[in-house]
């Protein structure tokens, strides 16, 4: 079995900052987004609690997908 190498979420960032970007924090905005546009018009906080989590969830399997392509791509590229 072969070991794993460390992989940090920097080392995504270095290597691709725009994707890296619009994968983890456009979520993020997007849920706290929510979170205030719920409290400033009064909405039920169960749709925007629910509606965060999506986003949270969302921006963890795509980091994921990410972390897993580039990894990828340094193993064929022998980086």
């Amino acid at each position: 079995m072969a070991g794993t190498i460390p992989f940090s979420l920097a080392e995504l960032f270095r290597a691709a900052p725009a994707k890296s970007s619009l994968l983890s924090l456009a979520p993020l905005g997007l849920a706290l987004g929510q979170l205030v546009n719920s409290y400033v018009n009064g909405v039920s906080f169960l749709v925007s609690i629910g509606f965060a989590a999506v986003m949270i969830g969302f921006a963890v399997v795509a980091m994921g997908h990410h972390a897993a392509e580039h990894r990828l791509y340094r193993l064929e590229s022998g980086r």
